[in-house]
């Protein structure tokens, strides 16, 4: 009894070290953070002057946010003057409002190992983002496909010099645009394990992102982390 027992114990052992040699693992490089300071390229009086015209902008003419009452409401309770769609902002509330974002913050990756941090001096680097066709030695210059798209996501992943997954690392033309987003995103959670970006050209797009990211990451960390970034 005791010797089938060992007998089990060093089998399993032998096994979990083949696992560990045959595991496929790619080198990612850790995101950079810059010791050069960063190079003004205007003077202080030149960026008040900006700061002033921007500032006169938004509060005469103002943004329109159309058929977005959320957003409306939002501004309205920021202290803007919301006037039918268009909300013109008063000077000085722009820059009062910037000032309540963090200066940096953590994306968290599905692997740890490959969280980055982003602002500050910290640089992280990602695929190209949105371009529609791609050109092979086959086939040429011609639209994305689906297939396109997992390709770079490996590639993104294999690339020890590149930090984040991305995005759109191309636009896959053979599926549909209301659904085509799941497929992406399927993508980058399962084909790497670095940070990625979610979907938000449309409010429905940017809710099945983050369910999905929770379906991933579990409900209460994405309440409490940064899981996804968007342009």
């Amino acid at each position: 009894m005791n010797e089938v027992a060992g007998r089990k114990g060093r089998s399993g052992g032998g096994a979990s070290r083949r696992a560990e040699r045959t595991a496929v693992s790619f080198e990612s490089a850790r995101f950079i953070q810059r010791n050069i300071p960063n190079f003004e390229i205007l003077n202080e009086e030149a960026l008040q002057i900006i700061e002033w015209n921007a500032d006169t902008v938004l509060e005469e003419i103002g943004v329109t946010f159309v058929e977005n009452p959320a957003a409306l409401e939002l501004w309205r309770k920021a202290g803007a003057d919301v006037k039918g769609e268009r909300v013109h902002i008063p000077r000085g509330l722009a820059r009062k409002l910037c000032a309540t974002a963090p200066s940096s913050f953590t994306q968290h990756a599905r692997n740890a190992e490959r969280n980055v941090d982003i602002g500050g001096r910290n640089l992280v680097l990602a695929p190209v983002y949105g371009p529609p066709f791609v050109r092979d030695m086959e086939g040429g210059r011609r639209y994305a496909t689906l297939e396109d798209f997992r390709n770079f996501v490996k590639l993104g992943y294999m690339s020890k010099w590149l930090h984040h997954s991305g995005g759109t690392v191309c636009e896959p033309t053979d599926v549909p645009v209301n659904k085509r987003h799941l497929d992406m995103l399927l993508a980058h959670m399962t084909l790497s394990d670095k940070p990625y970006m979610g979907s938000v050209t449309e409010p429905s797009r940017a809710e099945d992102s983050v369910a999905m990211s929770k379906i991933l990451f579990g409900d209460d960390f994405v309440d409490r982390n940064t899981v996804m970034t968007s342009l």
